[in-house]
C-alpha cells in the first residue's frame, strides 16, 4: 500500500425521520441565520420543505430561501446565492437536494469567504479556498457523495466550461440521510446515480500502480451492492431497505476512503465527461455511461490486470473484453445511454467535444500533455454505436 492521509469531519445522521433534526443540529453549533439553497421544487413535491421550515421554525434559527439550482448546477445562478448570503449576513449553507444542490451550496460557502470572484479558484487549482460558511445538508438524490466530501462542480454557462474545486473547509459539518427522501427518484435518475456512483470507484481502482487487495476489494464491494440494489429499486422504488444500502455505497462510493493505499488514480471519464455535460447540458451519469465503456476498451492493455481482475469479481467473466462488455451492457440494461448516438451528438461534434476536454477540465489538472485532443479523439470515437461492442 502507499502510504496516505485520510481526513473526513463530516458527521452523518442516517435513518428515517432524521430531516425533522435539522433546526437542533443547526442550533448545536451556534447557527442563528441560515441560507435555505434547494432545487426547482422537488423537495415541495415530497414534503420535505415544510418538515425543514417547521424545524427551523422550531429552533428560531432564521433563514433566507435561494431556489432554483439545476441539475447541472451555473455559475450565474451561485453568484446570485453569494451575493444574498453576503447581503443577508447569514453564518451557514442549509443545501437541501441532490449532489447539485449540494455543491451549489459548497460553493455559496465558500465565495462569501474567498478574495474576488469564486470562479478564479475552479480555474487555478493553485488559488487555496482558506475558508467558508459551515455547510448543513440533507440529502434527498444518493449518487455525488458530495454528503460527505471537499469537492463541488459548477458549469460556467457563458464559456461552457464544467470544473471543481476541492478543499477541507467545504466539508458538511452535518449531513441527513433518510433514504426515505430518495423514494421519489425517477427511474432514469436512479439510473444516472448508479453509473456516478459506480465510476466514482472504479476510475483510480483502473488507473492505478500501486492497488491493494484491500482497496480493491472495497471498490469491488461497492460496484456490486450498487449493482443489486439498483436492479431491486427499479422494480420496487419503495423498499427501504435497499434505498438504504444503494444510499450508504453512493456515500462511502467519494468520502476518500476507497482510495486509500492506491499509488496512481486519476478521474479520467470525469474529465471527459464534464465536456459532455458543459456543452450539452446532459446528467452526469449519461455523459459518464457514454464514456467509462469507450475508456476502458481504449486503456485496457495498459492496466490488463485491474480489467481482468474486475471482470472476474463482478461478472464472472475470464478476460478484460468481457468484462467491458458487461458492463456496458449492464448500462444499458438499466436505461443508461451507452453511446453518443443515444443522446443525438452527432459524430462531427468528435473533435469539438475532444478540443474542448483538452482546452477545459485536462488543462485544470494538468493533464492536456497526456490526454491530448488526439487520444481523446481516439476514445471519443469508440463512444459511436458502431464502434465497439
Amino acid at each position: 500500500m502507499k502510504e496516505f492521509e485520510f481526513y473526513n469531519p463530516t458527521k452523518i445522521l442516517f435513518g428515517k425521520g432524521r430531516e425533522k433534526e435539522i433546526g437542533n443540529v443547526l442550533k448545536s453549533y451556534g447557527v442563528k441565520k441560515v441560507l435555505f439553497v434547494y432545487g426547482q421544487g422537488s423537495i415541495k413535491e415530497i414534503g420535505l420543505y415544510n418538515k425543514v421550515v417547521e424545524s427551523l421554525k422550531d429552533a428560531q434559527i432564521e433563514f433566507v430561501e435561494h431556489p432554483g439550482v439545476k441539475p447541472n448546477p451555473v455559475l450565474s445562478h451561485t453568484r446570485e446565492g453569494i451575493d444574498k448570503a453576503k447581503k443577508e449576513n447569514v453564518d451557514a449553507v442549509l443545501a437541501v437536494g441532490g449532489g447539485s444542490v449540494l455543491d451549489e451550496g459548497k460553493t455559496i460557502a465558500a465565495g462569501v469567504k474567498v478574495e474576488g470572484d469564486i470562479w478564479d479558484y475552479f480555474k487555478d487549482h493553485n488559488k487555496v479556498i482558506k475558508d467558508a460558511l459551515p455547510i448543513f445538508t440533507i440529502l434527498t438524490l444518493a449518487a455525488t457523495g458530495s454528503e460527505m466530501n471537499g469537492y463541488a462542480v459548477i458549469t460556467n454557462e457563458e464559456t461552457l466550461e464544467k470544473l471543481s474545486i476541492a478543499s477541507e473547509v467545504i466539508y458538511p459539518k452535518v449531513s441527513i440521510l433518510n433514504p426515505e427522501l430518495t423514494f421519489s427518484v425517477s427511474k432514469q435518475y436512479q439510473a444516472y446515480a448508479a453509473v456516478d456512483t459506480i465510476a466514482h470507484v472504479i476510475e483510480w481502482y483502473f488507473t492505478c500502480n500501486i492497488c491493494p487487495n484491500i482497496s480493491n476489494r472495497l471498490v469491488e464491494s461497492i460496484v456490486k451492492t450498487v449493482m443489486e440494489t439498483t436492479e431491486k429499486i427499479l422494480e420496487n422504488p419503495y423498499d427501504y431497505k435497499v434505498r438504504a444500502e444503494f444510499m450508504w455505497a453512493a456515500t462511502l462510493a467519494l468520502n476518500g476512503i476507497t482510495r486509500l493505499g492506491y499509488g496512481g488514480g486519476i478521474y479520467v471519464n470525469h474529465m471527459i465527461a464534464h465536456s459532455l455535460g458543459a456543452l450539452y447540458d446532459l446528467p452526469h451519469g449519461a455523459c459518464l455511461s457514454i464514456v467509462i465503456p469507450a475508456w476502458m476498451w481504449w486503456y485496457k492493455d495498459k492496466n490488463t490486470g485491474q480489467f481482468k481482475r474486475f471482470a472476474r469479481e463482478i461478472f464472472s467473466k475470464e478476460n478484460a473484453e468481457e468484462g467491458i462488455k458487461a458492463l456496458k451492457s449492464w448500462f444499458a440494461k438499466i436505461g443508461a445511454p451507452v453511446s453518443l448516438q443515444d443522446e443525438n451528438i452527432p459524430s462531427s461534434d468528435i473533435e469539438k467535444i475532444a478540443n474542448h476536454v483538452c482546452e477545459t477540465t485536462a488543462k485544470t489538472w494538468g493533464l492536456d500533455s497526456v490526454y491530448t485532443p488526439e487520444k481523446l479523439k481516439e476514445v471519443l470515437y469508440l463512444t459511436l454505436r458502431s464502434n465497439i461492442l
